[in-house]
C-alpha cells in the first residue's frame, strides 16, 4: 500500500501540504518548525529534504533507510526551546512524534484515497500499519495503525490545537515558492487549495482558515484528474520504478490499477 500511495508525485504534495496545516495547530511543533527549520528561508530546499526522506523510508533499502532516521533523530535531540506561551518542548518527545506522525500519514493516505483512487477501508488500515515499523524508528511510539486509532488520536489532541497566524503565512509560502515552473503556478495554488480542503472541518474552523481557502466545487475534478493521471505515469528513473526492478519486478508493477479491496 505504501509503495502505491508515495508513487504519486500530486497527491504526496496535496497530503503533505495538509499535514503540515495540520502539524501547524500543535504549539509545541509549530514552534520547533518555524524556529529550528529552514522552511521560510528556502522551502523549496526543506522540501527536497523531506521528500528525499519519505521516498528513502518507504522504498529505500532497510540498512539505507535505518541509518537515514538515525541521522534524523540525532539531529532532532538538539531541538528544543519553549513555545510563546512558555511551554518547553522537545523534538524528540514521544507525544510530538506520535502527532507529526498520524498527520503524515492521513495527509498522504487520505489525498490518494480522494484525489487519485478510492481505498477501502481495510486498505486505508492496512496503509497506517505499514506505516508503524518506520513510525517506532523515528521515535512515534503510539503511531496509529488504523484509521479508528487516528481518528481517536486526533480526538485527543483536539483540546490542544490552536490557530496561529504562521499558518496562513505557510499557506502563502506553498503558495508562491518556486516549485513548479511558473506557466504551472495557478496548479499549484489548486493543490494547496485542496490540501486545506482535505483537512477536517473542525481542524479548519479551530484554525479560523476561510472557506476562500479551499477549493471551489468546480474545482475538485480538476485536482482528481490530476492525481488519476500522475498515479498511471510510470517514472522509470524514480524511486518506485527502481524498487521493483530492485525486487525483480516489472517498473510499472505498483502503478497497474487495482480495484479497491
Amino acid at each position: 500500500m505504501s509503495w502505491r500511495i508515495f508513487k504519486n508525485p500530486v497527491t504526496l504534495f496535496v497530503g503533505g501540504v495538509a499535514a503540515v496545516i495540520l502539524e501547524l495547530a500543535e504549539p509545541s511543533v509549530r514552534t520547533g518548525v518555524w524556529e529550528h527549520s529552514g522552511f521560510r528561508r528556502d522551502p523549496v530546499r526543506r522540501l527536497e529534504r523531506t521528500g528525499m526522506a519519505a521516498m528513502v523510508t518507504v522504498y529505500g533499502a532497510r540498512s539505507v533507510a535505518e541509518a537515514m532516521i538515525a541521522d534524523v533523530v540525532r539531529m532532532h535531540d538538539r531541538v528544543m526551546g519553549e513555545t510563546p506561551a512558555g511551554e518547553a518542548y522537545r523534538a524528540n518527545d514521544v507525544r510530538l512524534l506520535t502527532w507529526v506522525q498520524a498527520t503524515a500519514s492521513f495527509g498522504f493516505i487520505e489525498a490518494y484515497h480522494r484525489y487519485a483512487q478510492p481505498l477501502s477501508p481495510a486498505e486505508i488500515d492496512r496503509a497506517y500499519d505499514e506505516s508503524a515499523p518506520a513510525a517506532r524508528l523515528y521515535g512515534a511510539l503510539d503511531a496509529p495503525r488504523s484509521d479508528a486509532e487516528r481518528l481517536a488520536l486526533f480526538e485527543a489532541m483536539r483540546p490542544g490545537l490552536e490557530p496561529s497566524p504562521i499558518v496562513l503565512e505557510f499557506l502563502k509560502i506553498m503558495n508562491n515558492a518556486p516549485i513548479v515552473p511558473r506557466l504551472l503556478k495557478p496548479a499549484q495554488r489548486l493543490l494547496v487549495r485542496a490540501a486545506v480542503d482535505m483537512v477536517p472541518g473542525w481542524v479548519r474552523e479551530r484554525l479560523g482558515l476561510p472557506a476562500a481557502c479551499g477549493l471551489r466545487p468546480w474545482q475538485a475534478p480538476l485536482v482528481r484528474l490530476a492525481g488519476a493521471l500522475a498515479d498511471r505515469i510510470v517514472l522509470r528513473s524514480g524511486p518506485p520504478a527502481q524498487s521493483c526492478r530492485r525486487l525483480g519486478l516489472p517498473a510499472d508493477f505498483v502503478y497497474r490499477r487495482r480495484r479497491p479491496g
